[in-house]
């Protein structure tokens, strides 16, 4: 209400010009991390289907990975959809797979991603999405491999405990197949394997959950250790 009312004084556009430069003047974190949430109870308080505010969220994440851009963040792992999002109803599950489709087609067509050299790597089970959601994503991530002066993950089937396990598993079999020594493990060997291992910096600087909360949800668990 407060913001609205800014709005129409044409005063919060001021404060979002001063607020954005003592934001640019300041120290800049590498990479950022950032825990959606907050979509689906903002549309079933106002009485809509819940797809209709992961579709508003996803709009204001567009806007938000702008700013970023714009201030220099060199990386952002947004986690989109976690492993535990499928036992939420079909039809909500099913409309939030067509939103990944179309959102993840936009980028393939978004100059700003190709101006930006914006890398985009989709990290999870990617296994557990439909077969066409897996193609879209191939496509996105060959048109976008040789960038490297950002970098932008979207953690889809994600799941922190998953991550680890997966990374085990390969290591595991590593070892069976003679490619790594049981003495060669240690913690740089083992992020060789986690979903972020492109990345120039693994470790989150700043970790942000839109919907208030104050829990990380087994969001880049081992990234996150400090």
């Amino acid at each position: 209400m407060l913001k609205g009312l800014l709005s129409i004084l044409g005063v919060y556009k001021l404060y979002e010009k001063w607020l954005w430069q003592q934001v640019k003047n300041g120290a800049m974190p590498e990479h950022i991390g950032i825990i959606l949430d907050g979509n689906r109870r903002w549309a079933v308080n106002r009485s809509m289907h819940p797809w209709v505010g992961h579709r508003r969220g996803a709009d204001k994440t567009e806007e938000v990975l702008k700013w970023c851009l714009d201030l220099g963040i060199k990386s952002v792992t947004l986690y989109v959809f976690s492993t535990e999002n499928f036992k939420r109803p079909r039809r909500e599950v099913q409309e939030l797979m067509k939103l990944f489709e179309a959102k993840l087609e936009e980028i393939l067509k978004n100059d700003m991603i190709h101006k930006r050299r914006v890398r985009i790597k989709i990290i999870g089970r990617l296994h557990l999405l439909p077969k066409r959601l897996q193609e879209i994503v191939r496509r996105v991530e060959k048109a976008t491999e040789d960038y490297d002066d950002h970098f932008l993950n979207i953690a889809l089937a994600y799941g922190g405990r998953a991550e680890i396990i997966d990374a085990a598993r390969e290591i595991a079999l590593n070892v069976k197949e003679n490619k790594l020594k049981v003495e060669e493990i240690d913690e740089a060997t083992f992020e060789r394997f986690l979903y972020t291992s492109h990345m120039p910096k693994q470790d989150p600087d700043l970790i942000i959950r839109t919907s208030g909360e104050e829990r990380l949800s087994g969001f880049l668990l081992y990234q996150s250790a400090y």
